[in-house]
Formats: C-alpha cells, structure tokens, sequence
C-alpha cells in the first residue's frame, strides 16, 4: 500500500508541471482590460500621494504595467537594427532600463491628471494568430474622446504589448524618430543618447499632447 501511495505521489508531482502549463495564458483583450482595472483602482487608491511622490507612482506602474510590456522588444525596436546591432549587451540593458522609465512617466504624467472621465476597452477581436490590436477610448476632461490602440504580440505563449497608437499618433513611431534625431544631435554617441533619453521622451509627450490637442478641436 505505501509503495502504491509512493508511485501515486511521484506521479502526480510529475504531472504538476503540466498541470501549470495547462493553465490558458489570458487573452490580449483580457490582459488589458485587467492591467486597466487594477491601475485605475490603485491611482484612485493613492491618487493625491502620488501627486506628492510621482517616483512612487512610476514603481506602481512598473508593478502593474511593467510585466505585460515587451521592454526588450520595443527598446530594440526604438533603435532599429542600424543603432541595436552596434550597441553592447550593457548598453542595451541600460536602455531597455531608460525606457521603461521614460514610458512610465510619458503615461504617469497624463494619469495623474485623469479625474475618472471614462476608460472603455473596446470588444476582442480575433486573437487566432501571434499578433493582434486590442481598441480603447479614452475621454478626456474636455469631453473630447481619444481613440486608443494597443499592439501586443504573442511571445512564448503570453501576450506582450509592443506599441500605442493614441489618437492616430503611433507612440513607437514616434520615439524611432525621436531617438535617430537624438543620435544625429549626438554625433551619433550611442552612450550619450541612451543616458539622455528622459530629455528625448520629454519632447515626445511634448510632440503627442500638442497633436492629440489639435486632432481633438
């Protein structure tokens, strides 16, 4: 009878392994709608304090917004193949890092300023392949509503964002542009561009909320 228990044991510890693989990574259209609702909870939780401690509100967001973002993916993408394939282990490890801060800021500003208007994630669209759009619309303290699109692609089997079209302005885009001008300006220092990229993702939001302005009048 133990022997019986033994074997039944190691086998189930065998499967549990497979068990956990089992378990269905959430949809694109799900894994937004959550990462929406649990940042909106916790900004209206500590709204004011974080209006007090805005580094603090980036950590939330790197908790929360942090492991659905492919970083490397969009850091390699900011700097095509042409600044990437030249870059070391080290400095792409620094910019992937500058990112996610530069990203965190880009949206924690424009959040902090959020009053509870209206977030609706539109309905799913087909998810069959590795690649799909997940719809948003966003309204803005003036009334006028912003269209919101998330790009996320499928990497080992769990959906990760790639991209932001708000507005029509297409944020990856964006900062590709932002980031070859920069090298161009920086006499194409690589070191000097990835430790400056705050200064870059600045001008972006700067660029972003003037467009969206004007595309909302």
């Amino acid at each position: 009878m133990i022997s019986i228990l033994r074997r039944g044991l190691l086998i189930l510890l065998a499967a549990l392994p497979l068990m956990a693989n089992a378990v269905a990574a959430p949809s694109a259209h799900d894994l937004v709608q959550d990462t929406t609702t649990r940042l909106l909870a916790d900004l209206s939780a500590n709204k004011e304090k974080y209006k007090q401690d805005p580094q603090g509100f980036y950590a939330a967001l790197n908790t929360i917004v942090g492991p659905v973002v492919d970083a490397e993916g969009i850091s390699k993408s900011i700097m095509t193949v042409k600044y990437s394939r030249k870059a070391t282990p080290e400095q792409m490890r620094t910019f992937e890092e500058n990112f996610k801060k530069g990203l965190f800021q880009f949206y924690g500003n424009a959040l902090l300023e959020y009053d509870n208007q209206g977030i609706i994630v539109d309905p799913a669209k087909d998810e069959s392949g590795d690649r799909t759009s997940v719809g948003m619309t966003v309204k803005g303290s003036s009334g006028a509503i912003y269209p919101v699109s998330y790009t996320l692609e499928k990497i080992n089997g769990e959906w990760k964002l790639r991209n932001v079209i708000i507005n029509g302005i297409n944020i990856g885009k964006l900062f590709r542009d932002q980031f070859a001008d920069a090298m161009q300006r920086n006499g194409n220092d690589l070191d000097k561009t990835i430790n400056g990229w705050a200064g870059e993702v600045a001008k972006a939001k700067e660029t972003t909320e003037k467009a969206v302005e004007k595309k909302a009048q």
